[in-house]
């Protein structure tokens, strides 16, 4: 059998649109699916395995595929299946006969007598036989018998058992004693097959049961094998007298094709006119037959012939070129399905036009010249001018023509085919219609209420363009506008001080203008007659925002100019100027009252010592008579109330105080009559503290709580000289203000010695 025999053992490559699509055959399932398979005689379905006979004598069933498959090009196949042979047997003859796999051009359609194991006669392919049977003996054995062949011999009754034709046959020594075929058990086989280095006629086959190689010899073809590509894969077995029931199942047949992608590729070829000839490089269509041509080899030839140098190939008129497609790891059989037709004809240069992008009115567009369609043949070279003169003189070629700037005009192209054919080609310059924008365009935003130097603009409402059909994009800087870099994502929501930004506004081709747009913040205006108050805390007044604003919003919830009967507090207005608001605070303060800092008795003077609130002040011992001097003369013993108020008239503060009554003598002889001075009556005052001083200003005497607040004319228990002698009492009030409270003046201390 050919190389190409690993195909039958695998899919039919079935070409779908252009394209080859393979598959495996195999016979698996429960049931087993059979579809594309025919079954033959007795041969049936019997839930995971094909019953190919009952075990009954005279059985015979196939099992073969319904489609031949042509095996030209493999050169590696791999089968695997399990087979059973089980059953009781004739009494006469034991277990017969065994069964076959094969790959045959002449395949069984129905009852088959002769060979024992369900080959045709004359069959020619490869053919496996597991013969169980030894026609010689009559006993029970386990053999393999190979041919590649035609199944002749013995004449009139040919069984492959004695078919020895040389270099095309193989059969194994009985191998009943460590590889029985008979049992219950199914035995596992794998085949395995590729062509010969040396002869690629030959095939190298390798077979293993349960994984002990049993063949591993070359195998010539002979007879009707000899040339065979194309065939049917299958299995069949027969019974004769003897009986057995013979079974397959687990069939996967491993075979696949190189996949292309095209079968036929007419690619455009010329002639040079001035030799008649043309030359193609046959590599560059790889790529139309597979997706990754480095993964292949290819082989090309013409009538027969091996193209040695397919890079290069010289053709003077039509022709056609077969490729073979081989896969160097032997993973795939080769695919020799593909052509390359060549039809040589004239080549002639397309003129063609070019439209480029006048961006920011600038004049001039920047054009890729090698996109003009000037040639349909893959390959084509293009060499640009600016003049017809300097093309024909071959002078001052453009020499940067992916970035050519040029207002609309005509540039020429001489266009030079991978064959050699040239011609030229004119090529026009266009401009699409400019992107009109304004740059007068200004945008004005209210102040954020956080920052009034800040605002937060919708950018898309610029005026920048009336054109439609065109897309914006805003940017910080000019410079990035012109390199579409750092574009500002939240145009809808910007926030920025007074500025600019800038516009790219797009059209439909790409092309732009960029607009400037000024940016202003509209500051807030505030009332200037609005200004904090102070008044009395028991009294109101009135808030004025002045006029000049198109509306008012009070924290009270007016929206008057003014409210009125304002107490003591912190309040807002919000003042809006056109379609911005600001909110100005004011507050109206309560006035500071004045604080009374101490009081001074000298006798019956009292001197009232005042600070804080706002001067000038008013004194009053009875809230009804006023005066503005902070000294009253001639007030009497005992308690006293005063009221202070500052130049607010507010409602006064009110102090009380007290004149004590002193005694201004006293004479220590122990007759109890004015023996002591005695201030414990004030105990009750806070910090409570009197004072002796002699005629110098020395203090001699503390009078305190350990003392009783008391003197009795002496010093460290001595008496003092008769005397003049100074005093003072301080102590505070107790008020709020722990008001300090001082009365001073002198008194005679008589000792009589």
């Amino acid at each position: 059998m050919k190389k190409t025999l690993l195909n039958f053992f695998l899919i039919t490559l079935l070409s779908l649109s252009g394209k080859l699509l393979a598959q495996t055959y195999q016979l698996s399932g429960n049931p087993v699916v059979t579809t594309g398979w025919d079954l033959v005689s007795s041969a049936q379905i019997n839930g995971d395995f094909i019953q190919l006979t009952q075990d009954v004598g005279n059985q015979y069933g196939a099992i073969k595929l319904a489609t031949p498959i042509n095996l030209k090009y493999c050169d590696k196949w791999k089968v695997e299946f399990d087979f059973r042979i089980d059953g009781n047997g004739t009494t006469a003859f034991g277990r017969g006969d065994g069964f076959t796999f094969w790959y045959l051009n002449n395949p069984p359609t129905g009852f088959t007598s002769g060979g024992g194991l369900g080959i045709p006669a004359n069959a020619n392919g490869l053919m496996v036989g597991f013969d169980i049977f030894n026609n010689t003996t009559e006993g029970q054995m386990s053999k393999v018998h190979v041919l590649y062949g035609t199944n002749n011999t013995p004449t009139g009754n040919p069984n492959i058992e004695y078919n020895n034709t040389a270099g095309s046959t193989f059969h194994s020594p009985d191998l009943n004693p460590t590889q029985p075929f008979v049992g219950a058990t199914y035995k596992h086989v794998e085949v395995n097959g590729q062509t010969n280095m040396i002869n690629p006629d030959n095939w190298d086959i390798i077979i293993k049961i349960d994984g002990t190689t049993i063949v591993s010899q070359t195998f010539a073809p002979s007879g009707g094998a000899i040339g065979m590509t194309t065939g049917y894969f299958g299995f069949s077995a027969a019974t004769g007298g003897a009986s057995a029931r013979h079974s397959i199942k687990n069939a996967k047949i491993f075979i696949d094709k190189v996949p292309i992608l095209n079968n036929t590729i007419t690619p455009f070829v010329c002639v040079n006119p001035a030799t008649g000839n043309g030359t193609v490089d046959l590599t560059t269509y790889q790529n139309q037959f597979v997706t990754n041509p480095s993964n292949y080899t290819f082989t090309y030839s013409t009538g027969g012939t091996v193209i040695t140098n397919p890079a290069a190939f010289q053709y003077s008129g039509p022709v056609t070129i077969n490729v073979v497609v081989k896969d160097p790891t032997s993973t795939l059989c080769d695919n020799g399905d593909g052509q390359i037709v060549l039809n040589p004809s004239p080549f002639a240069a397309d003129d063609a036009t070019l439209i480029g992008c006048n961006n920011d009115n600038a004049g001039v567009a920047i054009f890729d010249l090698t996109t003009a369609n000037v040639s349909s043949v893959p390959g084509s070279t293009l060499e640009f001018f600016n003049t017809m003169f300097d093309l024909t003189n071959n002078i001052n070629p453009i020499p940067n023509p992916t970035a050519y700037a040029a207002a609309p005009g005509k540039i020429y192209v001489r266009v030079t085919t991978p064959q050699g054919c040239t011609d030229v080609a004119e090529v026009t310059l266009n401009h699409h219609p400019v992107v009109v924008v304004n740059n007068n365009a200004i945008l004005r935003s209210c102040f954020l209420a956080t920052n009034p130097s800040m605002a937060t603009f919708n950018l898309t409402v610029a005026a920048v363009t009336s054109q439609t059909g065109t897309t914006k994009t805003y940017y910080p800087s000019l410079t990035d506008a012109i390199n579409s870099t750092n574009a500002i994502s939240n145009a809808l929501t910007y926030t920025a001080p007074n500025g600019v930004i800038y516009v790219k506004v797009t059209n439909a081709q790409g092309c732009y203008a960029i607009a400037k747009v000024t940016l202003e913040v509209i500051p807030p205006v505030y009332s200037t007659v609005l200004a904090d108050k102070t008044i009395c805390i028991e009294d109101t007044t009135t808030l004025d925002a002045g006029p000049g604003f198109n509306g008012y919003k009070w924290s009270t919830g007016a929206t008057t100019q003014s409210i009125t009967n304002v107490g003591v507090g912190i309040y807002w207005v919000e003042l809006k100027t056109g379609d911005c608001i600001a909110r100005q605070t004011v507050k109206v303060i309560p006035s500071e009252q004045p604080v009374v800092t101490n009081i001074e008795v000298s006798t019956t003077t009292v001197t009232i010592n005042v600070m804080g609130g706002t001067p000038a002040y008013k004194y009053s011992l009875d809230n009804v008579n006023w005066q503005d001097s902070n000294v009253f003369n001639n007030v009497s013993r005992g308690d006293h109330t005063i009221y202070v108020k500052d130049a607010y008239d507010c409602d006064p503060i009110v102090i009380a105080f007290v004149v004590p009554n002193l005694v201004n003598v006293i004479t220590p002889n122990g007759d109890g009559v004015n023996d002591i001075i005695d201030y414990s009556s004030l105990a009750g005052k806070q910090n409570l503290v009197f004072s002796i001083f002699d005629r110098y200003g020395a203090k001699i005497h503390q009078g305190d709580k350990a003392n009783g607040y008391k003197w009795d004319g002496t010093v460290g228990g001595r008496k003092v000289p008769t005397g003049n002698y100074w005093y003072s009492v301080t102590w505070n009030e107790n008020n709020k203000h722990n008001t300090p409270y001082k009365y001073s003046g002198w008194i005679i201390v008589k000792n009589r010695d």
